[in-house]
């Protein structure tokens, strides 16, 4: 991480060295944000891992920016240095202003607006080259994201696990992966939900839907971040709500075959829960035990996605090698 030095150096040559910071709650990465505030203006710092991610920040909020989607401006940047300064949203997230009371459908047509302009701007054509180096979400990288879940999670519910275990496991995947890119492809921002999104009321349209936390962006199905949205590890969301978003995205992109729509939507839902499973259990083992708490929520949507036929195979794997106890 970024020494307190480099942090002080940085905010000296940009002209924040004498203003307030306050540190702000983190998330399940290793990076690390403070707010500043210096006289009227205010802003976020951002500390990231000395790798690509500043750097990666940057090029996928030009590309959003250049679409016209709200993203914070980039005040002052040392990408070597894993150190941004960037413009500061506020604390109108949807987490807070849903725990406030919020009526969440209009905050969820909101983010379904923004999501329809992307994936309209962002339309990747078959055979189309991925668009600034992008990593590509296809079934392959699905699958190796999957496999975490009998590293990090099946041994300790079922003990240890055999190579055999294993291969069934991702035999499980296969078809059913490859069956869920059989929708079009656009930038998946990968953590599309609540706790990322920002209601910007003084700004028009879809701009009012404030976006953070798209760094490991890359180019994937577009179902991928309705699951996202639509079915949170970390809050409830009413069926009447997802119902009338999808249904709102659905009437926006007409032409999607809806079999294939609903088969990727399904198998894109299993895949997120069960990684999800696996990372919020590998960070409780890490002594962040606060993550198991929403791992029953997982469970619950897991369940729900596994109805679908496509999943037959991997609901028989779950059934057979993980004790019905720890699947709730």
């Amino acid at each position: 991480m970024v020494s307190a030095a480099a942090v002080a150096a940085f905010l000296q040559r940009h002209g924040w060295s004498a203003a307030d910071r306050a540190p702000l709650p983190g998330d399940a990465s290793a990076r690390r944000y403070e707010r500043l505030v210096l006289g009227g203006r205010r802003a976020l710092l951002m500390l990231t891992p000395q790798d690509d991610t500043a750097a990666d920040f940057i090029a996928i909020a030009g590309l959003l920016a250049g679409l016209k989607l709200s993203v914070p401006q980039i005040l002052a940047a040392a990408p070597d240095q894993g150190l941004l300064l960037v413009e500061d949203f506020g604390d109108g997230t949807y987490t807070a202003l849903l725990d406030g009371g919020a009526p969440m459908l209009p905050l969820y047509q909101l983010a379904m607006d923004a999501l329809i302009h992307l994936h309209r701007g962002f339309a990747v054509k078959p055979g189309m080259a991925p668009a600034r180096n992008l990593p590509v979400f296809d079934a392959a990288r699905f699958l190796q994201q999957s496999m975490l879940f009998c590293e990090s999670f099946l041994p300790g519910a079922a003990g240890p696990v055999e190579g055999a275990v294993t291969e069934a496991f991702s035999q499980a995947w296969r078809i059913a992966l490859g069956r869920a890119m059989a929708v079009p492809q656009s930038l998946l921002l990968r953590d599309f939900h609540a706790g990322n999104l920002f209601h910007l009321a003084d700004r028009p349209a879809v701009q009012a839907c404030g976006l953070i936390d798209f760094q490991d962006a890359g180019i994937g199905p577009v179902t991928y971040d309705l699951v996202s949205l639509l079915q949170d590890a970390r809050r409830d969301i009413p069926d009447e709500v997802t119902a009338a978003c999808l249904a709102q995205y659905r009437a926006a992109f007409p032409d999607i075959d809806r079999a294939a729509f609903e088969t990727s939507l399904a198998v894109m839902a299993a895949q997120r829960h069960v990684r999800v499973i696996a990372v919020f259990s590998r960070l409780a083992q890490q002594g962040k035990p606060g993550y198991m708490a929403h791992l029953p929520r997982s469970w619950r949507l897991l369940a729900r996605a596994l109805r679908h036929p496509a999943l037959a195979p991997l609901a028989a794997w779950l059934e057979a090698n993980v004790p019905r106890p720890a699947r709730s």
